[in-house]
């Protein structure tokens, strides 16, 4: 493993102000001690745009008081033009891409959506990469890879030859794309699947965030598979944390026999390794909301939820091996949904109800 300093550095982090990449940033803010750190998004409004814009206030009062220079650019990663500007301009040393079209149930409807941003839009980063060398491009994969297997906890050494939907099929080529380019162009890579990530000003199409507003309204949730699933949530804090060291651990290069590349590549699961029941997340859920006094101690709880079949796209099960996280970077996320619950909880309170 090839070790990286990021100080002094200049990164770019797509897909900031979202939720994962707006976390990163503010961690690269505060734990830098110079350097400049680039901010790419589109700002869509897949979900609530003013939640895009708040995340971005929090990293300009950040930046404020930080040595770290921030720039933020409103545009694509499919805007190949505007790509390779950036890399022309800045010559980064580090590329995270967390810049993607989300959800599961979301692409069945939307397909070109996804063809845009998460194929040719990598496609755009990967060439750009290509002619402007950086020492290390970290990108975000997805558990939904791993699809329809049966086998838990799942490893990055299982086959993923079936996605279950079409953001599963992209991510899956996303890494694919990734291996070609590190083999034909020694671009040190490395893919992180990530785990159900939750946590306060999350993603709001996510099943904790939504379910959250239904409540607070008085209205129903759905409890998908009759509430026969299990999830390995992740607190993005947690998230955060695993990219972070990754970024510092870029694949070593070296040739093979035959003098050509050997792809200096990697996949790594970031997930919990806990997986948690369902009806026993929202039983949490209900309870931190109550604390934190976004629902009333008296809330009819088993009046607002209803029990339906399995989402197409969905899987029943995720469950991450992580362990070659912990081996190659000391690291294995370890945040409890209890105390990930509760800072969303009051997080929510302090957002939408003040």
């Amino acid at each position: 493993m090839q070790k990286i300093d990021l100080h002094n550095k200049t990164i770019l982090v797509t897909g900031s102000p979202g939720f994962i990449g707006a976390n990163l940033v503010l961690r690269l803010l505060k734990e830098m001690d110079g350097g400049t750190v680039v901010s790419l998004d589109n700002m869509n409004d897949y979900y609530e745009v003013s939640l895009k814009e708040w995340r971005l206030a929090q990293i300009e009062k950040a930046a404020a008081s930080s040595p770290v220079r921030h720039i933020f650019v409103r545009g694509s990663i499919a805007d190949q033009a505007l790509v390779n500007n950036l890399f022309d301009s800045y010559h980064f040393d580090v590329v995270v891409n967390l810049a993607a079209q989300a959800g599961v149930r979301y692409s069945i409807d939307h397909p070109d959506v996804y063809i845009n941003s998460n194929i040719i839009g990598f496609y755009n980063l990967l060439e750009a990469c290509r002619h402007y060398p950086v020492e290390h491009l970290v990108y975000a994969s997805s558990s939904s890879v791993y699809g329809g297997n049966k086998k838990v906890p799942f490893s990055t050494d299982d086959k993923v030859d079936h996605p279950v939907s079409l953001y599963a099929a992209t991510k899956k080529s996303d890494e694919l794309l990734a291996h070609a380019y590190s083999k034909l162009y020694n671009i040190p890579s490395t893919g992180l699947r990530f785990f159900t990530v939750y946590g306060p000003a999350g993603r709001p199409d996510m099943f904790y965030f939504s379910a959250t507003k239904r409540l607070a309204a008085g209205e129903k949730i759905r409890i998908f598979n009759f509430g026969n699933m299990r999830r390995d949530f992740t607190y993005i804090d947690d998230i955060v944390e695993g990219i972070l060291r990754v970024m510092q651990g870029a694949p070593e290069k070296h040739n093979g026999d035959d003098g050509l590349p050997i792809p200096p590549y990697a996949v790594y699961n970031i997930g919990g390794g806990q997986p948690e029941n369902l009806l026993d997340f929202v039983a949490t859920l209900q309870e931190e909301l109550v604390r934190a006094g976004v629902l009333p101690p008296d809330y009819d709880f088993e009046g607002h939820r209803e029990l339906v079949g399995m989402q197409a796209g969905d899987v029943p099960v995720t469950y991450a091996d992580s362990a070659a996280l912990e081996r190659d970077y000391g690291f294995r996320p370890e945040i409890n949904i209890r105390t990930g619950l509760r800072a969303f909880a009051e997080w929510y309170r302090n957002y939408y109800l003040k």
